[in-house]
């Protein structure tokens, strides 16, 4: 018999890491370790507090963003993104990339999905070691600090993020639970910082523009730094095409699963659908205009070294769950995953600027 009670109401797990990265008792170590599992197995997203990069740090990150994205275009076009979607490095005005969850290697299918502009602009930022995608720097004279400040910034999340798969590994109780390490150096993550300016929102009501359509992350993990504007939201795994409003945390990550750990997995962790869209209606608007309010955020994307083959973990296959996924290398699968991100020329930002 169906029970008729409805289903509770699906959100976002909150984990305190505290007791993880502070010198507790073993099982300590793992009650968190399997909160953040079990959430990441559940939903795929968890806010995670307490989690070691500082209120104050985070603090003056924002503040170099917003510094960043109130320069001059002329002056940010100094670092621009380059064309095609090769390196994904400098800045990137709004317009210039399309987030989709569309695969395909027909340019055209690119082209028609640009006919919905999502409207952010946005900054990349990788390891100074990585040579297939060179970091494009502002002048120090345009941006005193932006470099050193970015880069410090960058492998300090790093290091969290090392923690977080390693509690990953053991709250799944992998037989390595440090297998992840073995695959990310963090020479091939990615530090984004994004600004989404105020736009009418009838533009979004419309779907005439959007902010960053549904999709899947191509890494490992995903850390969120965000403000308090609101407008992330996640797909509920249990109802497919519904989805659920995350509430900013004040200087909590929001993270998420990618992927290439849902491959590692064999879908025990999952990758779930997100998107950028108006926030919710108590906090939607300002002015008779309907503007909506500008809106930033870090994203810290976790991606294996370039060369690591992603293939389903051993104790995650068995006869009634087989494999579902052929094994693939890091390199392959970003490169099938960016092919329309951005156009093979781009148009100059002068002509798209508002």
């Amino acid at each position: 018999m169906i029970s008729s009670t409805p289903e509770p109401p699906v959100s976002i797990p909150i984990i305190d890491f505290s007791k993880w990265i502070s010198p507790n008792s073993p099982e300590e170590r793992l009650e968190v370790a399997k909160e953040l599992a079990d959430a990441c197995h559940n939903v795929g997203f968890v806010s995670i507090i307490n989690h070691g990069v500082s209120p104050e740090l985070l603090e003056e990150a924002f503040a170099m963003s917003k510094k960043l994205f109130e320069l001059k275009p002329e002056e940010k076009m100094l670092a621009p993104h380059p064309d095609g979607p090769e390196v994904h490095r400098g800045y990137s005005w709004p317009g210039l990339e399309k987030v989709s969850q569309v695969i395909s290697s027909d340019l055209e299918v690119g082209e028609a999905l640009r006919a919905v502009k999502d409207c952010k602009e946005s900054y990349e930022i990788g390891s100074e070691e990585h040579e297939e995608q060179p970091n494009v720097w502002l002048p120090e004279k345009v941006f005193p600090n932006f470099r050193k400040f970015f880069m410090d910034f960058y492998w300090k999340c790093a290091a969290t993020s090392q923690e977080i798969l390693k509690a990953i590994g053991t709250g799944m109780n992998s037989k390595d639970p440090e297998f992840l390490m073995k695959y990310h150096s963090g020479h091939n993550n990615q530090l984004r910082l994004l600004h989404y300016p105020p736009i009418p929102a009838a533009q979004l009501e419309s779907e005439a523009s959007s902010r960053m359509p549904a999709h899947s992350d191509w890494g490992s993990i995903t850390m969120l730094f965000q403000d308090d504007c609101g407008g992330l939201e996640v797909e509920n795994q249990h109802v497919p095409g519904e989805f659920i409003h995350v509430t900013p945390l004040k200087n909590a990550i929001v993270m998420n699963i990618g992927d290439l750990l849902m491959r590692w997995s064999n879908d025990w962790l999952k990758s779930t659908l997100h998107r950028v869209t108006l926030p919710p209606a108590s906090d939607r608007f300002t002015g008779e205009e309907r503007m909506t309010r500008a809106r930033y955020s870090i994203p810290y994307f976790v991606s294996p070294d370039l060369d690591a083959k992603i293939e389903c973990m051993p104790e995650w296959a068995t006869e009634s769950n087989p494999k579902k996924y052929e094994p693939v290398i890091q390199r392959d699968y970003w490169r099938m995953r960016a092919k329309l991100q951005y156009p093979t020329k781009a148009t100059p930002y002068s002509a798209v600027a508002t």
